[in-house]
């Protein structure tokens, strides 16, 4: 009998084990052996999750016994096990999801099993490949190391081996995931803080942000452009369990819905198998992190099926392929339309919009928000005064009440902004009135002179009617022009 641990003799002998024929749970070996059944393998081993969110492991070996047995113990630890019985299923497994390890066997039938390893690494670059084989040598081990394997696991091997594989897999796993997620965020989140804010209704939303965060229940986060609808998407990713994965924002209101549907789900390249990772997508990108996607509203109509698909069933096809591919991306629309309007003029699908629309957190405007509109402009005037090494020392009085006066119809954006043209102005000590831009010292009930342009009067009655208005579509009623008319005077305005 192969087994030679003390006291595992009399368990195989109990159980009509020789000839070595192993099942014990503690040995995985060569070959002849016969897979324990789950509750012997939790007993011989009882491995605890070490993670909140299992890893997704693939075991790819042509003896059933050994694939069967290594899968046991993998799940035992509390994983995602995908069994593959030959190189083919194999591919086939790492492209319909991603994988965060995969057992690799050298002798794969016909098949070379270091063969694979570009081939697997060029579908899904995150994983880690851990070569297994019972003919172990040198030049083996570095040819696969050299083709991209992360490990190299000799048979015969124990539970425990395989536990201290997945455990430094884990690790290393974790550290990259935070690196991933620190360099695909670095500029969204550079600047982030925890919300400054004495008004009652935003508590509220930051209350039921905070509450939701740590599910992965798709969100629906509405208000008027400018107000930070993407910067709260970033802070319940910050406060969610999928903090360590990544988390991209992508804009619904695209040039095209064919560009759009290769940024959200990436493009195939079957000529071209180790095309770059952009071409993934960020449907993949964001697996086990969060997906935003900007003024869901503004979405192509064929693209809008996709999208649902990814939400719904967790799945997605690559634009010009038909391969199907999973994700764990949590979805955070955002919208600054009425999307009850958009789905009556046949604009947004019903469905997509009940599908994003299982909680919707309302963002206040900003002048809705008086009380608060001094301490954002401390706190950008001290975070742009430290990043730019130019000190200020605050806003004079007269300076503070002016900021409270206006009606910033481009809310914290333009907040941000009017404090970052002031810091950069100002030559140290107090920000005054002379630091603020001229149209913020204009009374909005001025009259205008008989001498004034036209483009300038065009100006003063949009930023009137902006002040007024309770959303953009409101004001583009008033002015009688539609929302994208309004929104190009805005930019040509700098509204």
């Amino acid at each position: 009998m192969c087994c030679k641990l003390k006291g595992h003799e009399q368990w195989h002998s109990n159980r009509g084990h020789g000839n070595g024929q192993v099942s014990c749970g503690t040995c995985i070996f060569r070959s002849g052996r016969a897979a324990p059944t789950a509750r012997e393998m939790n007993d011989a081993m009882p491995l605890n999750p070490t993670e909140a969110r299992p890893l997704r492991i693939a075991v790819v070996d042509d003896e059933t016994n050994i694939r069967v047995t290594l899968g046991l113990c993998l799940e035992a630890g509390g994983h995602q096990v995908v069994l593959c019985a030959s190189a083919a299923d194999a591919l086939g497994a790492v492209a319909r999801q991603p994988f965060d390890l995969i057992f690799l066997d050298v002798r794969l039938g016909v098949s070379n099993g270091l063969d694979l390893i570009p081939r697997i690494l060029a579908e899904s670059p995150w994983a880690k490949v851990v070569v297994i084989t019972a003919y172990a040598s040198a030049e083996t081990a570095i040819v696969a190391m050299d083709r991209g394997a992360a490990d190299y696991l000799p048979k015969p091997f124990t539970p425990a081996q395989v536990q201290l594989v997945t455990r430094k897999v884990i690790e290393q796993r974790k550290l990259e995931l935070k690196l991933g997620a620190l360099e695909t965020t670095a500029g969204a989140t550079a600047d982030f803080r925890e919300p400054v804010t004495t008004s009652s209704e935003m508590r509220q939303a930051l209350d039921l942000a905070r509450r939701l965060a740590p599910s992965d229940t798709t969100l629906l986060i509405r208000g008027e452009p400018g107000i930070g609808k993407e910067w709260l998407a970033r802070a319940i990713h910050h406060w969610s369990g999928r903090e360590t994965g990544a988390c991209a924002a992508i804009s619904c209101r695209n040039a095209s819905a064919d560009a759009l549907e290769e940024e959200l789900f990436g493009i195939s390249r079957r000529d071209a198998p180790d095309a770059p990772a952009v071409d993934r997508g960020a449907a993949a990108l964001c697996d086990r992190g969060t997906l935003i996607l900007r003024e869901i509203g503004a979405t192509p109509l064929t693209v809008q099926p996709k999208i649902l698909r990814l939400v719904r069933q967790r799945e997605y096809e690559r634009y010009n392929d038909v391969s199907v591919r999973q994700s764990d991306a949590r979805v955070i629309a955002t919208t600054s339309q009425d999307l009850d309007q958009a789905a009556s003029r046949d604009q947004l699908r019903p469905d997509l919009l009940f599908a994003v629309n299982i909680v919707q957190i309302e963002l206040p405007p900003l002048r809705q928000r008086t009380e608060d509109i001094v301490l954002l402009a401390e706190q950008f005037r001290a975070a742009i005064s430290r990043a730019n090494h130019r000190p200020t020392h605050g806003f004079s009085a007269e300076a503070s009440d002016t900021l409270a006066a206006y009606a910033w119809p481009g809310n914290i954006r333009e907040l941000r902004n009017v404090v970052e043209r002031a810091v950069m102005l100002c030559e140290g000590g107090n920000i005054g009135l002379e630091h603020l831009p001229p149209q913020m010292l204009c009374r909005g009930d001025a009259v205008p002179s008989d001498l004034m342009p036209l483009d300038a009067l065009e100006e003063m009655h949009i930023r009137r009617v902006l002040q007024t208005a309770k959303s953009m579509e409101a004001a583009a009623a008033i002015l009688g022009v539609d929302p994208t008319t309004l929104w190009r005077r805005r930019k040509l305005y700098g509204l």
